[in-house]
C-alpha cells in the first residue's frame, strides 16, 4: 500500500481508470468507486498535499469551528473562511425574505453565464456582509443546522440530555487508553433531515499503542479533488491536538472512504495534479503554551517548509 501523498494520488488514478460513471444529488455527475483506504504516518510530516496548494488556514479555522460546537458560518467569515457559504446562501435565496435576482442552481450557472456570475458575486457579497453585521440575520440564515459541531459537542439524547462526545473521548483516551470505544459519531439519523449537508465524514475512532495516538476516519462520501485533501489535513490536525492534550505522540491517520468520487467537471484538474511530482510534507508547529484542544485559535499553528505546487481551482458542487 502506498504511503504519504502517493496514497492520495493513487486513489485519484484508480478512480479515473476504474470508476463507475454515476449521477448524484448535485446533477454534476461523478466517476465513483466504493471502499478505499489510505494511511498517513504523522511522524513523517504533516499530510498537507504538495501537488497543489491546500490552504491550511481554512483547514484549521474549520476544524476549530467544529471543536467549538459552532454551526453558524459567522465564525468562519470572521476568520475569512468561505468554504461553507454556499449552503447557507442557498437557504437565504430560497427564503421569502430574499428579493434579488433568481439564484436557482447558482452553483452550476455561475460557472457558465458571465452575467449571472456577476449577479451571484454581488448577492454573495451582500449575504456575507449581512451575516457579519446583523446578528438576527446571521441567526436565521447563517446557521447550518445540526452539523458536525453540534453532533461532536452537543448530541441530544432521547431523554433530552446532551452528550459532549469530544470531551468524553478525550477523557476516555486518558483514563482507559486500551479501550476500543474511543469513538465520535457525527451521523445522527434523527437530525439528518435538519442539516444543510448530512455529514460526509461520519465517524472517527482513536487508537492508543506504544505511546502514540492514531485516528481512523470513516467517510461515507468523499469529493476526492476538493474535499478529501481538506479532510486529510483536518483529521491529522485533530489527531495531533488530542495527542498533545493526552500527552501522547501522534501516530497514524487512517482514512477509510465509502463512495470516493471525482466530479466530471474536476477530471481535467485531477489530471493536472497527477502530472506533478510530490514534494516533502511540511512540519506542523503548535503553540507551546496551550494544551487543551478547546483553547486554540487559527494563529496558534504554523507550517514549516510547506512548498507546494500552485493551487488548482475547480467549481464546488452544492
Amino acid at each position: 500500500m502506498a504511503a504519504g501523498e502517493q496514497a492520495y494520488l493513487d486513489l485519484c488514478s484508480y478512480i479515473l481508470e476504474n470508476g463507475v460513471k454515476k449521477g448524484d444529488r448535485t446533477n454534476t455527475g461523478t466517476y465513483s468507486v466504493f471502499g478505499h483506504q489510505m494511511r498517513f504516518n504523522l511522524n513523517e510530516g504533516f499530510p498537507l498535499l504538495t501537488t497543489k496548494k491546500v490552504p491550511f488556514r481554512l483547514v484549521a479555522s474549520e476544524l476549530l469551528w467544529f471543536i467549538k460546537g459552532d454551526t453558524n458560518i459567522r465564525y468562519l467569515l470572521e476568520n475569512n473562511n468561505n468554504i461553507w457559504n454556499e449552503w447557507a446562501f442557498a437557504k437565504w435565496v430560497k427564503s421569502r425574505e430574499y428579493d434579488g435576482p433568481d439564484m436557482n442552481n447558482f452553483g452550476l450557472r455561475s460557472q457558465e453565464d458571465p452575467k449571472f456570475n456577476e449577479q451571484y458575486k454581488q448577492q454573495m457579497a451582500a449575504f456575507k456582509q449581512k451575516i457579519l453585521q446583523d446578528s438576527e440575520f446571521a441567526r436565521k440564515f447563517g446557521d447550518l443546522g445540526a452539523v458536525y459541531g453540534k453532533q461532536w459537542r452537543n448530541w441530544k439524547t432521547s431523554q433530552n440530555d446532551t452528550i459532549d462526545q469530544l470531551k468524553e473521548v478525550i477523557a476516555s483516551i486518558r483514563d482507559n487508553p486500551d479501550s476500543r470505544r474511543h469513538i465520535v459519531s457525527a451521523w445522527n439519523p434523527e437530525d439528518v433531515p435538519n442539516m444543510a449537508l448530512p455529514p460526509c465524514h461520519t465517524l472517527f475512532q482513536f487508537y492508543v499503542a506504544d505511546g502514540k495516538l492514531s485516528c481512523q476516519l470513516y467517510q461515507r462520501s468523499g469529493d476526492v479533488f476538493l474535499g478529501v485533501p481538506f479532510n486529510i489535513a483536518s483529521y491529522a490536525l485533530l489527531t495531533c491536538l488530542i495527542a498533545r492534550e493526552c500527552q501522547l505522540e501522534p501516530g497514524e491517520f487512517v482514512h477509510t472512504l465509502g463512495d470516493a468520487h471525482i466530479y466530471l467537471n474536476h477530471v481535467e484538474q485531477v489530471q493536472t495534479q497527477l502530472s506533478r511530482t510530490p514534494r516533502q510534507f511540511p512540519t506542523l508547529n503548535i503553540r507551546q503554551d496551550k494544551q487543551s484542544v478547546f483553547d486554540y485559535e487559527p494563529e496558534d499553528f504554523e507550517l514549516i517548509n510547506y512548498d507546494p505546487h500552485p493551487a488548482i481551482k475547480a467549481p464546488i458542487a452544492v
